[in-house]
């Protein structure tokens, strides 16, 4: 079920909007994206069950969005819980009290620094625990990726034109280099993944409160995503976050964008190529 957006109600501040309105939240600097987001009216009828924000991994301004969203929704005291991509799921900040500190954060998530930067995500997570809400990991395991990857369920869980989607945004996002007897394999993690974090915030649903999901882009997509997984009847709504000017996500993938500063061009597949030579 699809939460219904109300726009231009001008006495309801934007659901994503507000929070960057209230400037002591978040510390993300004044640009032209910011401002257009301000301007918005945009709001929900109602606080949804789950909240899924998509993140562009390398783009620092999502995760300064995602920092502020945590700040609005606590503040309302409509915040749930958030759960993470960036932490495996069976870990959480449940038996720390608000006045944790970093260090004891980290460790009670099994923080992996190197592939998620605690200075990136740190900030979001430190204002939900500072404001008594719970942090839960969500993503699969890795001790359970290659079993996973050989567990043929997992490729019917979507309609045949969902499933070839994510094969082909396995092939894409590894630039053509995967041999195709791996791409179902990764589809599966895939799909295990969005199926862990969608339990994640299923076992933290609370009525009148919203569980705050926060995972890279492909993750979130209403098609093919974590919105698959979740119950029938939960009130989802779906915001991107978009770098650029270019469309990352199909209208029917997503409620909103979240549109930031373009990033400086990068050459990805060239760098993957020679490290993959290595």
């Amino acid at each position: 079920m699809q939460i219904k957006f109300i726009r231009n109600a001008g006495w309801l501040p934007g659901l994503l909007g507000l929070a960057l309105l209230a400037g002591c939240a978040s510390q993300a600097p004044h640009s032209a994206a910011n401002t257009e987001l301000d301007r918005s009216t945009m709001s929900l009828a109602e606080a949804p069950d789950v909240l899924l924000l998509g993140e562009q991994h390398d783009a620092a301004a999502h995760q300064q969005w995602q920092q502020a969203t945590v700040a609005h929704w606590a503040a309302r005291r409509q915040l749930a819980a958030v759960v993470l991509e960036m932490a495996d799921a069976g870990h959480s900040t449940q038996g720390l009290g608000a006045d944790a500190s970093e260090a004891q954060v980290q460790q009670a998530l099994a923080w992996n620094d190197k592939g998620w930067p605690w200075r990136h995500y740190g900030p979001a997570v430190m204002t939900a625990v500072k404001a008594g809400v719970p942090v839960l990991g969500g993503n699969l395991p890795r001790a359970q990726m290659r079993d996973v990857m050989q567990q043929t369920r997992w490729d019917s869980h979507l309609p045949a034109a969902a499933w070839q989607r994510q094969l082909n945004a396995i092939a894409d996002g590894h630039c053509g280099l995967l041999p195709a007897s791996q791409l179902a394999p990764m589809a599966r993690i895939q799909l295990a993944k969005d199926e862990s974090m969608a339990n994640t915030a299923t076992a933290q649903l609370q009525p009148g409160k919203t569980v705050l999901l926060i995972a890279g882009r492909g993750h979130v997509l209403r098609s093919i995503g974590i919105p698959t997984w979740l119950p029938a009847g939960t009130r989802s709504v779906v915001a991107i976050g978009q770098a650029g000017s270019q469309a990352q996500a199909d209208a029917a993938d997503r409620d909103w964008v979240h549109s930031t500063p373009a990033l400086p061009a990068q050459d990805h597949c060239a760098a993957l190529r020679e490290k993959w030579k290595k």
